[in-house]
């Protein structure tokens, strides 16, 4: 049997330099601009080939999956001391709901990228978005049981919600307490009474 040496199975040093660079570059050009940066244009800043580019992330949601893991754990770091709060569940609804948005805004025009990957089985951002959705789901139902959200909303439902809430607020038209407004105006959509 032929055992596969350590240096066959980690990428060569200068492949683990160029995604870490692509990464980088991509983060400050994404912070900067958005994301609606093009590929080419992304490789330009980082002063690579698109061929390299492309071979480290094959397309734009490849790279945002990637810059939005540390967002995500994050996320998760929330989730947790939201579940451990004293709070009921209307109120840990809501501070999920104000967690996710924040997610969201990790990048400017990021709500666009996220409302196409879960509506296909084929983008890098789908699993984190099933997962998100998956969460939500479960605060909803704490939620729902005891008495605080309507029954008929689900989790998509939240997320779909809080997607338009952080695509809305980081309109340049839109004033600064818009947010606020939003996010009270979709409570008020699933609160009971």
């Amino acid at each position: 049997m032929m055992v596969a040496s350590d240096n066959a199975r980690q990428p060569r040093k200068d492949a683990v330099a160029n995604r870490a660079h692509i990464l980088d570059t991509a983060a400050r050009v994404f912070a900067e601009e958005g994301v609606n940066v093009s590929m080419d244009a992304l490789a330009k800043h980082a002063g690579i080939g698109s061929a390299t580019l492309y071979r480290n992330f094959p397309n734009k949601d490849a790279l945002l999956a990637a810059l939005l893991a540390p967002h995500h754990e994050r996320l998760a770091t929330r989730r947790i001391a939201i579940e451990r709060s004293d709070g009921d569940a209307g109120q840990k609804l809501q501070q999920w709901i104000d967690a996710l948005g924040d997610w969201m805004l990790a990048f400017e025009g990021l709500p666009e990228p996220l409302r196409e990957a879960w509506m296909t089985d084929t983008s890098a951002l789908k699993p984190a978005c099933d997962g998100l959705i998956a969460t939500t789901e479960k605060f909803l139902d704490a939620a729902q049981r005891d008495g605080f959200s309507r029954p008929c909303l689900s989790g998509r439902d939240v997320f779909i919600g809080v997607m338009a809430l952080a695509w809305a607020s980081e309109q340049t038209t839109v004033g600064r307490t818009s947010r606020a407004v939003l996010s009270d105006m979709l409570r008020n959509g699933w609160a009971v009474g």
